[in-house]
């Protein structure tokens, strides 16, 4: 009696379990079907960069020593922006190379230019446009801002987004790629910011995950006939 009784607790607690988690376990498997069927240099938007890009030589440069920056000299990188170069200081600073001055900002025109040799040749510009802020859950979340965001007309809704400050191209981001970041929230629970692969919510449905599928064995061992011969 005692036995019937634990079996029939144990049932509906796996019952239970199983309706509770399984739209949760259905979206993990369709997510994980999906990150396992797709080619991830694709997910990147590789198809969509320009795999040729030249680097461009430049002389009679200005001596970064000549430079008037407010901090010394930390770190320096050589910038072609719009076929001139500029030197970009310590992470925070754009300068003239042949001329030394200040730069606080890249044009938009300048973008394009950017775009234009980062990009596939065979894209066509339909908008540019400057953001100052995103959302936690905006495709171009955790870059630089503000930046340039320039939209192509294609059917996969290409967007390349340049930063304002330094004009360093970022991220190619398309629909397949947005599928795939919706799919990764669904992954990993993370409904606030979608990168947290530690939330609680994640942690707390993987173990009420486990004690459904142990429930299920326990289930089968108290309940087998194999296992009540053996016993007997």
């Amino acid at each position: 009696m005692v036995q019937r009784q634990t079996a029939a607790k144990i049932r509906k607690t796996h019952r239970y379990l199983g309706i509770f988690l399984g739209i949760q376990f259905l979206l993990w498997t369709i997510s994980g079907l999906y990150f396992s069927w797709t080619d991830i240099d694709e997910i990147h938007g590789d198809e969509f960069r320009n795999k040729n890009i030249l680097l461009q030589s430049f002389d009679n440069l200005l001596s970064p020593t000549q430079i008037k920056t407010e901090d010394p000299i930390q770190s320096l990188e050589l910038k072609e922006i719009g076929g001139n170069p500029y030197y970009w200081i310590n992470d925070k600073n754009l300068f003239d190379a042949v001329t030394g001055i200040y730069k606080p900002e890249i044009t938009d025109a300048e973008a394009l230019k950017i775009g234009k040799k980062n990009m596939s040749s065979h894209l066509k510009v339909k908008d540019i446009e400057k953001i100052k802020e995103v959302g936690n859950h905006h495709e171009y979340r955790g870059r630089p801002l503000p930046a340039y965001v320039i939209s192509y007309d294609h059917p996969q809704n290409v967007r390349a987004y340049i930063s304002v400050k330094d004009g360093s191209f970022q991220r190619v981001r398309h629909r397949s790629w947005r599928w795939f970041d919706f799919l990764w929230m669904t992954h990993t629970m993370d409904y606030e910011g979608r990168d947290d692969f530690n939330t609680i919510l994640l942690r707390a449905f993987s173990l009420l995950g486990l004690v459904t599928v142990l429930s299920g064995f326990v289930l089968w061992f108290i309940s087998s006939p194999t296992i009540r011969k053996i016993k007997k």
